[in-house]
């Protein structure tokens, strides 16, 4: 039988010797909470729009713009055309790889990974469930769709997770998508200088 990861993390004080891997943990627990999905292809309302900006400005994008994505056609065309290789796409590569490095300058790798696999773990169920509730409400079983939302709000889950391990701010660019999520939309992601939210 092998040890879960809340298993692993009762072998020490956490918080003594890891005081962010508790926040981590607060952070995990809280995803329940979060009304995934919820609202996606409703209108943007103006906080989400602020957070939109200061998202693209973060990432290096200051002339970027947000877009409403309102309906599951758009949101399929989006993805299609995303491209996996683009800036944005190397500027949050190089701020997760960026992230681990100032978190491993005080936490040893494999509890950082332990803590990142708990959050992640955590995300998944909760936010898989989700996406089946939204999926029932708009009737789509488009299976390769659903994944690739499933994936994304994970993700953002581990990104946001990386912050608080490292201590980063909270306009930290991954906090501010988190936060997008957060709202019950959906980044599709950046093309161009666009982000398509649904």
């Amino acid at each position: 039988m092998t040890d879960t990861p809340d298993d692993i993390f009762d072998d020490f004080d956490v918080g003594e010797e890891y005081p962010t891997l508790m926040l981590v943990a607060r952070f995990a627990s809280m995803i329940s909470q979060t009304e995934w999905f919820h609202h996606i292809g409703e209108p943007i309302e103006q906080n989400l729009l602020k957070d939109s900006r200061d998202y693209l400005e973060a990432l290096g994008f200051p002339e970027g713009y947000p877009a409403e994505v309102l309906d599951w056609d758009d949101a399929i065309a989006c993805l299609e055309t995303n491209d996996w290789n683009s800036p944005a796409w190397e500027a949050e590569e190089q701020l997760a790889a960026s992230l681990i490095n100032e978190a491993l300058e005080f936490i040893e790798e494999d509890v950082l990974e332990v803590a990142l696999t708990n959050v992640t773990s955590k995300a998944s169920e909760h936010i898989t469930n989700a996406v089946e509730s939204a999926s029932m409400r708009w009737g789509i079983d488009d299976e390769e769709i659903l994944r690739a939302a499933i994936g994304a709000a994970v993700q953002s889950c581990y990104q946001a997770a990386l912050v608080i391990a490292a201590e980063g701010e909270e306009d930290h660019p991954f906090a501010l998508k988190f936060r997008l999520f957060e709202s019950g939309h959906w980044p599709l992601g950046v093309a161009g200088t666009t982000l398509n939210i649904f």
